[in-house]
């Protein structure tokens, strides 16, 4: 039934195109070429579900929503708004709503708030009282994708003069036939007496809440940007707790989920230093209509408590060593200006200092500047220089500072071998030049071959003051420095970059401050060295549990099931330095299909691609179901955790009478593949 329903929905697509403009012979979309052979892949990405279907089936299809709203009229008190609207797809071709001229319906659902310069107020209400959207109003088709919508709502009374925002909502329902439905939020911010054109609410953007959340999509996905959640989520909507004790007001509300205090959601986790704040929020300035900057400029119960849950703002329990109570907003800047003239000072922006981010860290850097006697049964000797952020030069054996040097090997895709790491304090330094020479007390093994890498790991404690409450203990380190060498005359070849750092500090901020070894091992081509195919977990093991198979710490396997955390159908409990660690309870707020979300390259070069590099090793997981995985296996058996595709993967897994091991992934899932990694992964 779902193939004649499609079928008849392609056909009544074309019947639309027949009707309306002639189409181009080179259609801008799709794979494929049109009639004079150009390529109609330019408009969607690799990533894209769109750029696998054929050009002249995807011209029929009509993909993508877009709606642009034309006008808003009686917006005032006892009247019920009319809105005249365009809906089209991502080449501007109208849309029809009731998916008989194009595929797919189209439901569209509007509200109106005010705004009264910090805090919306949404005028469609429920039954109840709480904030809620029209769609049950009545309809003028003036043309096809052409429409007037009078709302089944009569507004109450409000002060006209004022601004308000008109939100529009769609969603395009055609998972059937493109395999994803599309969704669009629109908002128009004007005066209703006058028409004029506002500037209502900028606290934070959408871009922001999808460097983690990739995309933002609450209530079924229906809503989609920053802004509308606000038009809901308000404290005038939500003045009071309601019955299992979380305040809705966005303010309170989203703080206590990202600080993980809500009784409501569950567990969260998040995944940096809750004290970032601008990792959410906008920053600049806040004038009588733009709030960008409000965090920092309007303190208030609501959002401070969100993040501050054992602060009693009725009682003042907990407000500071006085236990101030606050009635209402009113003295909070007071006490809490933006920005004070020392760290931890009192005011917000102060108060919520990443220690990472303190303008009392010195800094710490370390260069390679040399390696010689590499040669295999070689005692290395390595020159390197440790400076700070003033450039200035500090010695191994400075006070608090601890420094090792660490040497590994590659075969030569992948690191095989723990690192041979080596404590530098006592190498031998010039003051004069800042350099410091260190010879290992350990040769290069005797079967070393091809390309080695010298790097180091450092840190660093330091001792933060507040200006306001004692000090903060930390400890600082810097960037894994990388100096490839060839012990053999080979060429040196640099090991492939899989990961960016960049990317996971997208969500993470600063990795370092959450896993990172005590602030020491701060750089992807640092990790991989132990994170390696043969890297386990065994040497941490307790005895109780030493007799147990090992886990994986390669990346491969490591990074995508933390990522996968509650998702997984197996444990996943890993030994470190600090005991286990279980991460099945890790919440993953973004598309685990979004690859590139970590990964680098792009198009047919992404990194997620199969086949592997070559020479990549198979990765010991003594505790899958079965212990010896290809790198492609490792990986992707990361996310797909399940017996099932353990069960795929491992008949497509050859052990050959050498007692080497292949996989067979590349056949079905390689790149130009019905099946390739890029294809399956296409949102």
């Amino acid at each position: 039934m779902v193939g004649v329903q499609r079928g008849l929905l392609i056909l009544m697509a074309a019947g639309a195109i027949a009707l309306g403009p002639s189409a181009p012979k080179t259609s801008s979309v799709g794979q494929g070429t049109g009639d004079d052979g150009t390529s109609a892949q330019s408009s969607y990405q690799i990533d894209q579900k769109e750029y696998y279907i054929d050009s002249a089936t995807l011209w029929g299809l009509q993909p993508g929503l877009k709606v642009t709203i034309d006008s808003v009229t009686s917006v005032a008190g006892g009247q019920k708004p009319v809105i005249e609207f365009h809906v089209t797809d991502d080449l501007g071709r109208p849309l029809d709503r009731y998916g008989l001229l194009s595929p797919g319906t189209i439901a569209v659902r509007y509200t109106v708030a005010t705004w009264d310069g910090h805090y919306y107020t949404n005028l469609i209400l429920n039954s109840s009282g709480a904030p809620n959207r029209d769609s049950s109003g009545k309809y003028q088709d003036l043309e096809v994708g052409h429409y007037k919508y009078t709302s089944s709502v009569a507004l109450p009374a409000f002060d006209v003069s004022k601004p308000v925002t008109l939100f529009v909502g769609a969603r395009r329902t055609v998972t059937d036939v493109l395999g994803k439905d599309y969704f669009v939020n629109v908002t128009k911010d004007f005066v209703p007496s006058t028409g004029a054109a506002t500037t209502n609410w900028s606290v934070t953007t959408t871009a922001k809440c999808n460097q983690c959340h990739d995309p933002i999509a609450p209530h079924g996905g229906n809503y989609r940007e920053a802004k509308v959640c606000a038009i809901c989520h308000n404290k005038n909507n939500f003045p009071t707790r309601n019955a299992n004790g979380d305040w809705y007001n966005g303010q309170n509300w989203f703080h206590q989920i990202h600080s993980s205090n809500s009784t409501a959601v569950g567990a969260i986790t998040y995944p940096q230093d809750i004290r970032k704040c601008t990792t959410c929020h906008d920053t600049g300035t806040s004038s009588s209509v733009d709030k960008v900057g409000v965090w920092y400029t309007y303190p208030t119960r609501a959002a401070c408590g969100g993040c501050h849950p054992t602060v009693n703002f009725v009682t003042g329990a907990g407000h500071s060593a006085q236990n101030l109570p606050q009635a209402d907003d009113s003295a909070c800047a007071s006490c809490h200006p933006p920005q004070g003239t020392d760290e931890y000072d009192g005011s917000v922006i102060n108060s919520h200092i990443v220690p990472s981010d303190s303008k009392q860290l010195k800094g710490l850097s370390v260069a390679i500047l040399s390696a010689t006697n590499v040669a295999p049964g070689q005692k290395p000797t390595v020159t390197f220089k440790i400076t700070e952020n003033a450039g200035n030069a500090i010695a191994p054996n400075s006070t608090g500072l601890s420094i090792s040097l660490t040497l590994n090997g590659r075969t030569p895709t992948d690191y095989y071998m723990q690192p041979i790491s080596q404590s530098a304090a006592g190498a031998a330094y010039d003051a004069t030049t800042g350099i410091a020479t260190y010879t290992f007390t350990t040769a290069v093994p005797a079967t070393a071959k091809g390309t080695w890498t010298f790097s180091a790991q450092y840190r660093r404690a330091i001792t933060l003051t507040k200006a306001v409450g004692g000090t903060i203990s930390y400890t600082e380190g810097g960037a894994n420095p990388i100096f490839n060498v060839s012990v053999d005359a080979s060429p040196v070849v640099a090991r492939r970059t899989v990961v960016d750092i960049a990317k996971c500090n997208a969500c993470h901020y600063y990795l370092p401050n959450l896993f990172s070894h005590g602030g020491q091992r701060n750089s992807i081509q640092f990790c991989v060295q132990c994170h390696n195919p043969n890297g386990t977990d065994a040497a941490r093991r307790p005895a109780d549990h030493s007799a147990d198979p090992a886990e994986s710490i390669s990346f491969a396997h490591l990074i995508h099931r933390i990522h996968s955390g509650d998702l997984l159908e197996k444990d996943f409990t890993v030994y470190g330095f600090s005991g286990a660690s279980n991460f099945n309870e890790v919440t993953y707020p973004g598309d685990r299909m979004d690859c590139l979300a970590c990964h680098t390259g792009s198009g047919e070069t992404a990194t997620y691609t199969i086949p592997i590099a070559a020479g990549a090793l198979n990765v010991l997981t003594a505790r899958d179901y079965f212990p010896l995985e290809g790198p492609a296996t490792a990986a992707c058996l990361g996310c797909h955790d399940s017996k099932d595709y353990a069960a795929h993967a491992y008949i497509n897994t050859a052990t050959f009478p050498s007692g080497n091991v292949a996989e067979a992934c590349g056949t079905c899932h390689g790149q130009n593949t019905d099946l390739s990694a890029t294809k399956v992964h296409a949102r």
